[in-house]
């Protein structure tokens, strides 16, 4: 049987990064014939096969014709004449349409080698137009190398905005969307998965929300990077810095999306910008099915940032009201992801990257006390419904008062 190691692990192997997943491409083989060799069959619209001692993937080479508009208008011929060069032809960019053979022999057909030294996103085909999925795996490729300093070439980037043009990312479903936002925003700089849609003009169709923010000023006493587009993707990188978790991520990304329809007259200042950005945030997570555990945070981050920000400010009842919203008197409570969120945001502004966030711990510590009460004397007093609710509340009220006391002396 002939196999050759394809994809990301040559890639990543000349790269010298760790290689995660192993993909082989198989020549001259049949479903038949793997089957016998004891592979099992897993793939849905093609051949892949799983080996049965290493567990990794083995699709039969295979060719690829454009049948309809989207990701999965294809006609897809496995046979066992396809050669290995017209396997590689179909793929999306030339760093990943190398293969090398079991003795590490490379074979480079379309020179991804050398765009992989000059750091360059390249496609290796007009193939590439055939599938706008193709544009969302380049944007997350440029945020998972973009500390190695990879560009898009000219041409590709041409093709792109030509893909937009004629409306082929219009038939990206929801659900693939998601997909590759979620693995975008789990690279080192997620931000640059933003950015590489906003320059082939898909950032508008995809993310039209994130997208309307751009070219909107925020005062720049605050925001020295003025643009609320840019202080969105600082938020983002700051996030990644500060969290791995990617609810926390998303949520940095989203939480200004009320800024894109302040009203003019009031510029460059967003009065009422939280409230405004929670029924757009709920519009958007509708529309890309965003599960409850990003939307959720995101929406706790939106409306309620600006309190976190003015803290030391709130009283005693605001700060009990505030906690009591965000769920932190609850044992699963994410009360640690909404500060984390917050401090991006406070950290996402040009010069201000490394601010203390102070705020963070006075919340902390606030929280602590609000939940840190004696409620046995309340369960006792024969208190019913809302009742129960009101004096605990006052007693944590009682307890923060006494926090922000000790905190002046």
């Amino acid at each position: 049987m002939k196999a050759y190691l394809v994809g990301g692990a040559v890639r990543d192997k000349l790269l010298n990064r760790r290689v995660t997943e192993k993909d082989w491409v198989v020549l001259g083989e049949t479903p038949e014939s793997m089957l016998k060799r004891g592979f099992r069959a897993v793939g849905k619209d093609f051949p892949v096969f799983l080996h049965p001692e290493t567990n990794e993937e083995y699709a039969l080479a295979r060719t690829e014709r454009k049948t309809a508009k989207g990701y999965k208008g294809f006609n897809v011929d496995a046979s066992p004449n396809v050669t290995l060069e017209q396997d590689l032809l179909r793929r999306d960019l030339t760093i990943n349409a190398m293969a090398m053979t079991e003795n590490g022999d490379l074979i480079d057909p379309y020179g991804g080698k050398r765009d992989l030294k000059n750091r360059l996103f390249r496609h290796v085909s007009s193939a590439f137009s055939e599938d706008p999925v193709r544009i969302l795996r380049l944007a997350r490729f440029a945020a998972r190398y973009a500390h190695l300093g990879f560009t898009i070439a000219d041409e590709t980037q041409n093709l792109m905005r030509q893909m937009v043009n004629d409306g082929e990312v219009d038939a990206l479903v929801p659900e693939r969307i998601w997909a590759e936002t979620v693995k975008a925003l789990n690279e080192t700089k997620p931000s640059a998965f933003f950015y590489t849609l906003k320059q082939c003009d898909s950032l508008a169709r995809i993310f039209p929300e994130i997208n309307a923010l751009f070219g909107v000023p925020q005062p720049a006493n605050y925001h020295p990077e003025v643009d609320c587009g840019i202080h969105s993707l600082m938020a983002l990188d700051q996030a990644a810095a500060l969290s791995s978790k990617l609810e926390v991520r998303f949520a940095a990304l989203t939480h200004d999306l009320g800024k894109a329809i302040s009203p003019k007259d009031n510029l460059p200042h967003h009065y009422g910008h939280e409230l405004k950005g929670v029924p757009i945030l709920e519009k958007m997570c509708s529309r890309l099915r965003v599960p409850n555990h990003f939307k959720n945070l995101a929406l706790h981050v939106t409306e309620y940032h600006t309190h976190c920000h003015k803290v030391r400010e709130l009283r005693a009842t605001t700060l009990v009201d505030l906690l009591q919203k965000l769920g932190a008197f609850k044992p699963d409570n994410h009360l640690d992801d909404f500060i984390l969120a917050c401090e991006a945001d406070a950290r996402g502004r040009l010069g201000l990257e490394h601010i203390a966030y102070s705020q963070a711990h006075f919340l902390k510590k606030v929280a602590k006390y609000a939940a840190n009460i004696d409620s046995v004397d309340v369960l006792n007093r024969g208190l019913e419904g809302k009742k129960i609710g009101e004096a605990i509340r006052r007693l944590r009220v009682t307890a923060v008062n006494e926090f922000l006391i000790q905190s002046t002396i």
